[in-house]
């Protein structure tokens, strides 16, 4: 048997690990399932996967958890605190799916255990990741990334080392708008960009698929797991989502991950690490599939990707700052308070009118400068 947490049980990630965990029931034991609210789709899962304890982000979803795990014997608790405790026992491994700055306590907590965390969630490494990174060296940890992007550099470079990596190449859908003319973009509406051709993901991210501020987040993100330098990372628009990413090794050879648009390919990737185990995804069919095609990113069109990579290049708290501001900024498109080319505006203006404090030391210093970011952008949107 071995021992999972999944925090953030009820989003996509979660719901793809805990299919993969049904598949192989007799080999997992769940530990703790946490979510927002969701109180009642949480307790349902807690009861089917026989967890040990079911928490709710926001407290004022307790008493609705509690009262549906009335008689099951499962621990139930809410709050930010109540999440990190969770993250915080140990286990086999932890998967880390919670969405925004929101999960970057729960995986200081899972870190600091010195276990196996299974991360999904992008803003940990990009508004702290000096500070992880140094607290998974510190706790001995390992970090397996769940993103289909880094998982398959981790793949390519089993067997190999950084320093005989030449390039690493992020692959990018471009999204369910790459197609569009300036003038169209600024006339999407929110249910046009949460419809990716590929992949099934939660709003959130599929803006940020749309605006391609999901490739420049995975970029910092890369620059932490993968330390090879900020100019030997590339992003390359590849439509189809066939190849996931690529590592290029100094003797000229060039090895991708190829693999179907599934999370649970990468989650099982991480879950039987350093083994395989079976996901029930359709086999790739490359004849089917009948091309690959590659594009470099239009900046002018989505410059998300160059205010991330900006912002890797000044370090220190830049990209706490742009993590910050873009949430902020998909938050109120999602509401319909802005359009969608002022998302990348919003993240353009917050961080060319913020006095940027010194790199964070701790979790503290990155929290304190999201919060003053978001409140500078929610700020400059009043204006706007």
């Amino acid at each position: 048997m071995r021992s999972i947490t999944i925090l953030g049980a009820t989003g996509s990630v979660g719901a793809s690990t805990l299919d993969l965990i049904r598949r192989e029931r007799e080999v997992w034991r769940v530990e703790a399932l946490t979510a927002n609210c969701s109180a009642k789709e949480l307790a349902a899962l807690a009861r089917e996967f026989d967890a040990k304890v079911a928490v709710v982000g926001d407290e004022g979803c307790l008493a609705d958890l509690r009262e549906a795990l009335s008689g099951s014997g499962i621990e139930a608790a809410g709050g930010r605190s109540a999440l990190c405790e969770a993250a915080a026992r140990p286990v086999d491994i932890t998967v880390a799916a919670i969405v925004g700055c929101a999960g970057l306590g729960p995986v200081m907590a899972a870190i600091e255990q010195g276990g196996t965390i299974a991360l999904a969630n992008k803003e940990a490494l990009v508004s702290a990741g000096d500070v992880m990174t140094a607290a998974v060296a510190k706790h001995g940890a390992t970090l397996l990334p769940v993103d289909s992007e880094h998982n398959a550099i981790f793949q390519c470079l089993q067997g190999n080392t950084i320093e005989e990596v030449r390039w690493i190449t992020l692959t990018a859908s471009g999204g369910p708008l790459r197609t569009l003319s300036a003038d169209e973009l600024h006339a999407v509406t929110p249910a046009q960009a949460v419809a990716h051709p590929n992949w099934d993901m939660g709003a959130k991210i599929s803006v940020d698929s749309a605006t391609m501020m999901n490739k420049g987040l995975e970029f910092i993100e890369a620059h932490h797991l993968f330390p090879v330098g900020l100019d030997r990372i590339r992003i390359v628009v590849h439509p189809q989502s066939v190849i996931h990413s690529m590592v290029e090794y100094r003797d000229g050879s060039t090895l991708a991950q190829l693999g179907p648009s599934d999370m649970k390919v990468p989650i099982a990737s991480c879950l039987a690490w350093p083994r395989r185990m079976e996901t029930g995804c359709e086999p790739l069919d490359l004849v089917a599939q009948g091309e690959l095609t590659f594009f470099a990113p239009d900046e002018e069109r989505f410059p998300a990707t160059r205010l991330a990579r900006e912002a890797a290049e000044a370090g220190g708290s830049a990209p706490a700052v742009l993590n910050a501001a873009n949430e902020i900024a998909v938050a109120a498109f999602l509401d319909g308070q802005i359009p969608f080319t002022r998302i990348a505006l919003s993240v353009e203006d917050t961080l060319a009118q913020s006095d940027l404090p010194p790199a964070p030391t701790s979790l503290d210093d990155v929290l304190a400068v999201d919060s003053a970011a978001r409140e500078r952008a929610r700020a400059l949107l009043e204006i706007a």
